[in-house]
């Protein structure tokens, strides 16, 4: 069941929409609470989950072949998270999606939700704006490896979430900056030694 909180903050949100075209979402939506250390989406699960990040911190990332963890993604407060395996191909979630700290979030079922959104334009038209930010991310993330330099990144990420380096092990960065630790540690040793302009 929403507080009268959680209502405020979902108006917050989709502030084009009226409390009753809302109506419905709510229903649907719950707060979750997520410890740090427990995993949100599991490698394998087809539960179409959508949550957007109220506080905290979810990784979401993979075992290779050859044993290396790697991070595909970081999302932090006010970013959306699900997996796009099963909200947009339908498909068994490649990637396990753990919280990294104390996470809190609203969660929708988006099952449940695509009926309701074809239903109501106003809607629908969220769910675009939804899908589409997730398909920018992603062209992003991967457009940056062909443009930008393993320091370019860093820079990118910092400008971002000053404060991620904080929050997120080395090991977890450098995999998402596509770099080793080592690396990481140079680019970080050369850019505080920088002289300053």
């Amino acid at each position: 069941m929403l507080t009268p909180e959680d209502i405020q903050f979902y108006l917050g949100i989709f502030k084009d929409l009226s409390f009753t075209d809302l109506y419905e979402l709510f229903k649907m939506a719950q707060a979750k609470r997520i410890p740090a250390g427990d995993v949100y989406i599991e490698q394998g699960a087809t539960a179409k989950k959508l949550g957007f990040i109220r506080k905290g911190l979810i990784r979401a990332h993979c075992v290779k072949d050859n044993g290396d963890n790697v991070t595909l993604m970081l999302r932090w407060e006010n970013q959306f998270i699900a997996s796009h395996d099963t909200l947009i191909l339908n498909q068994p979630s490649r990637f396990t999606y753990q919280a990294l700290e104390d996470t809190t979030l609203m969660e929708l079922d988006y099952g449940r939700m695509e009926a309701i959104l074809d239903s109501n334009p106003k809607l629908s038209s969220y769910r675009n704006v939804i899908l589409m930010r997730m398909l920018s991310e992603a062209l992003e993330r991967m457009e940056s490896f062909v443009l930008f330099t393993p320091e370019e990144r860093y820079l990118k990420l910092l400008t971002e979430k000053p404060n991620i380096f904080n929050r997120v092990p080395n090991k977890y960065l450098a995999t998402l900056l596509g770099i080793t630790p080592v690396s990481l540690s140079r680019i970080r040793k050369r850019i505080t030694q920088a002289p300053k302009r």
